[in-house]
Parts: structure tokens; C-alpha cells; sequence
């Protein structure tokens, strides 16, 4: 073939590379893919602004007389656990799955972790590691005083509440349990970090149970003093007489702390919900 026609046949390959090209460009489109909502909102308790990041079950815009359970969740940021249990609460309540109901996640955004799931530390050491530590008391509150009734107001709950706490989350979903048991119909405490405080919390009383209340306990391979400290917790909890209270314990020897929580949730879910599947 001479020059020319490798010229011309150049031609014509990049003409027709440009048209497949603007063929393939004419027929894409896009659109934001959204699973929910961000809400900010300032509180009064903490003084600063806060965002919570909500799913919404597929049904909810299409059926409006409809009203859901709501799962909080600690650690809810988008680059935290927020986006993989949401989705692992839609795959649980799928119709041919039957684990879980249709139901709201909210994820609780972080602003200083360390301070708002922990007790004002006793051990100087602490002080000095963790200076902004102790405010878990202010943080629960929020939750009870600002949170949840800003999410009864705006979304159609049916009042079953679930929390979802792991590491210092976990903590502090054990101190809400402790304290304000009231607060939640369903705990999944997961790898909780009770050594704090040198385990102080572990050696509170437990309160009075006046409605029913189930309690998820779960742990990885993480060391000893962790997976006691968890088995401490079950049994303590397990010891107690009261036909308002189900608690169950499980121990994940293939998981470590870092990856612990997505199995659990699951595990908890098929524990703690019966939904009938279709098959």
C-alpha cells in the first residue's frame, strides 16, 4: 500500500474512532445515585453542628402510610460505617432473606469520637492520652434530648429503636444500657472497648428493666483482655433476673477488631429479628 492510501486509511479509522466516540457519548447520561439524606442540625447540648446521614428503605417514598423501625448507629460517618450497614440492612430485610424489617438507618456523624463515647477518665495517663475524653454524659444526651426526636418528627417511625455501637462505640452503647436502658429496644454492643476507666463501668449496677430489651454482645479473635472483657459483660447482663431482658453472646475466632463489626451486625440481625421470608 502506498502513502496515500495509508493516509486515507488513517482517515478513515480516526473519523470512524470520532463517531463511534460521539455515538457512545450520546448515549450515556448520568444521575446522582442517592440512598438517603444528610441532615445537619445544631445542637444545644454540645453547642456545635451535627450531621446525621440517613437511609431510607426503597418502599418509603412509595408508600406513605407506612412507618419503620430506626437503627442508630455510632461511628455513622460516610467514611465510616454509614454506607456498609445501611446496605447490609437493605440486603437483611430483601423478602426472600426475611432477617430484618424494612427499616431507617441513621448514622450518627463524628466529631471527637474520643470525647463523646467515653467517661471522664480517672487514670492520669488517660488524661494526658486522651485530653478531650468525658463527654460521654453530654453525648447521650444529645441523643435522647435532640436526636431522637428529631428523627420522630421527620421520618415515619414506628418507635422500635436499635443501637449499633463497636470499639469506644461500643462503650458507650454499654453506658446508655446501664443508664438510660430506656432509650433503645435493641443493643448490638460490638468489640466494646470496657477496659476504659480500668474497667470501671463493668462494676456498675445494672438498672431496673421496665420494658423488654435485647442485647447483642460480640467479639472478635482480639486479645484477651477484650474478649474477657465481653464475655464479662454477657455474663453479667446474662445473671440478670428479669423476663425483660434477652441476651445473647457470640465469639468471631476469624475476625480481628478491625473487621469484627460487619459479621456481627449480621449475626445480631439474625439473632435479635424474626421476619418471615418469602421464598
Amino acid at each position: 500500500m502506498n502513502a496515500s492510501k495509508l493516509f486515507y486509511a488513517a482517515i478513515i479509522m480516526l473519523l470512524g474512532h470520532c463517531w463511534a466516540a460521539s455515538a457512545l457519548a450520546q448515549d450515556v447520561s448520568a444521575a446522582p445515585l442517592t440512598i438517603g439524606e444528610s441532615v445537619q442540625f445544631t445542637s444545644s447540648v454540645l453547642n456545635e453542628s451535627r450531621q446525621l446521614n440517613i437511609y431510607l428503605p426503597q418502599s418509603y417514598s412509595h408508600n406513605p402510610t407506612q412507618s419503620y423501625p430506626v437503627i442508630y448507629l455510632l461511628d455513622g460517618s460516610m467514611d465510616e460505617d454509614f454506607l456498609h450497614i445501611a446496605g447490609l440492612s437493605q440486603f437483611a430485610a430483601y423478602p426472600w432473606i426475611g432477617m430484618l424489617p424494612e427499616s431507617i438507618v441513621v448514622g450518627i456523624a463524628n466529631v471527637d469520637r474520643k470525647r463523646d463515647f467515653t467517661a471522664a477518665p480517672n487514670n492520669p495517663q488517660d488524661q494526658r492520652d486522651f485530653p478531650t475524653a468525658g463527654g460521654s454524659a453530654k453525648f447521650i444526651q444529645m441523643l435522647a434530648e435532640e436526636i431522637q426526636p428529631l428523627i420522630k418528627q421527620r421520618y415515619r417511625s414506628n418507635g422500635q429503636r436499635t443501637l449499633i455501637g463497636q470499639s469506644l462505640g461500643g462503650l458507650v452503647a454499654t453506658e446508655i444500657l446501664f443508664k438510660r436502658p430506656e432509650l433503645f429496644d435493641n443493643y448490638i454492643v460490638i468489640s466494646p472497648s470496657l477496659w476504659w476507666n480500668q474497667g470501671a463501668l463493668l462494676n456498675a449496677p445494672l438498672p431496673t428493666f421496665k420494658q423488654p430489651v435485647a442485647v447483642f454482645v460480640g467479639v472478635g479473635k482480639e486479645g484477651a483482655e477484650m474478649e474477657n472483657l465481653a464475655k464479662q459483660l454477657f455474663e453479667k447482663l446474662d445473671k440478670q433476673a428479669s423476663p425483660q431482658l434477652q441476651v445473647s453472646f457470640q465469639y468471631f475466632p476469624q475476625l480481628d477488631h478491625g473487621d469484627a463489626l460487619h459479621l456481627a451486625v449480621y449475626a445480631a440481625f439474625e439473632q435479635l429479628f424474626s421476619v418471615p421470608a418469602v421464598h
